[in-house]
């Protein structure tokens, strides 16, 4: 006999809980550096672009608008760029070299040395998120990695500059659940560090 809804709703909340106590006993230092790396950034003029696909799409959005717009102080606005959200670059990008450039070929243009990335995805293995990485720090573009499970290609590709932060768990919602709270982190600090 299956769960009744009210149940199955108690253990979802229970296992995005648990995943959540887990990734603050283990997270909390990356989540720190990664933080004081983008407000470096930020501070000596560079902005900050971020790429994913599907709800990691949706969070790089949602990554970018707490920068340009605010969080939760006002403060002047931020330089951040989602490059999963102009149709006509990723469709001319997807239909003339193919689906893995429509991140690099953006980064080509748009990044310069010294500028950050934040590189999400949950398996750590999305094709154009692993191109991205590389185009970037081939450019001297700081990476910042969201991941899950054993971190996937990216994990791998990491140059020792760059900070990954892995959520300890498999389920893709789980991992969607805490990559949005470490955002909400990442957006905490640095609105602390340009209210100050």
């Amino acid at each position: 006999m299956s769960m009744k809804p009210e149940d199955r709703i108690r253990q979802l909340f229970t296992d995005s809980i648990a995943v959540k106590q887990r990734a603050l006993e283990t997270l909390t230092p990356n989540i720190a550096t990664a933080a004081e790396k983008m407000i470096q950034i930020l501070k000596s003029g560079g902005k900050i672009m971020s790429c994913g696909n599907g709800g990691s799409a949706a969070d790089a959005q949602h990554f970018s608008s707490e920068l340009v717009n605010r969080f939760e102080v006002n403060r002047h606005g931020l330089p951040a760029l989602a490059l999963t959200t102009d149709s006509s670059t990723l469709t001319s990008i997807a239909n003339d070299f193919n689906y893995d450039h429509i991140f690099t070929r953006q980064l080509e243009a748009l990044g310069q040395a010294g500028d950050g990335l934040l590189a999400i995805s949950t398996s750590g293995n999305s094709n154009n998120v692993v191109a991205a990485i590389e185009a970037a720090q081939e450019k001297g573009i700081h990476v910042i990695a969201l991941t899950g499970g054993d971190g996937g290609s990216m994990a791998e590709l990491l140059l020792d500059s760059g900070v990954e932060i892995r959520v300890p768990a498999e389920s893709t919602a789980r991992i969607q659940e805490v990559h949005l709270l470490v955002i909400h982190c990442i957006c905490d600090l640095i609105d602390q560090a340009f209210t100050e």
